[in-house]
């Protein structure tokens, strides 16, 4: 199921990217552009770790055993969305209010990235 939400929202961050591009750079700010591009970048990078963590745990093999690893890839779904979405829709959808769910993302995406260097240790020292 990690596979399918790193392939969602890898299909995710190329639309919101194209609608940014293509019709709300026109419409908004330089910042808020810019906050969408950093947006995007977050979406885009940790959809392709998404999707690797999923293609590892459905090949099976030494990382797909340790527990930390999936764990990694469910809280890297979480946070994902909390940090990139929570931008597009405040910007898109005029909720300002919307931003004070990116840091709560941020600092998921923060713990996925420590989560998965708990899993790489523990594969390292087996």
């Amino acid at each position: 199921m990690i596979l399918v939400f790193g392939a969602l929202l890898g299909f995710a961050s190329v639309a919101f990217g194209t609608y940014s591009e293509h019709v709300l750079k026109e419409q908004v700010t330089v910042e808020h552009f810019r906050n969408l591009m950093t947006a995007l970048r977050y979406n885009q990078v940790n959809s392709v770790v998404i999707t690797a963590i999923g293609l590892v745990l459905s090949n099976g093999g030494k990382l797909s055993e340790i527990a930390a690893f999936k764990w990694s890839g469910t809280l890297f779904i979480l946070g994902t969305p909390l940090f990139s979405f929570s931008i597009y829709l405040s910007i898109s959808l005029e909720i300002p209010k919307l931003v004070y769910l990116t840091p709560i993302g941020g600092m998921t995406i923060m713990v996925s990235w420590l989560v998965l260097l708990i899993a790489g240790l523990m594969a390292w020292k087996r």
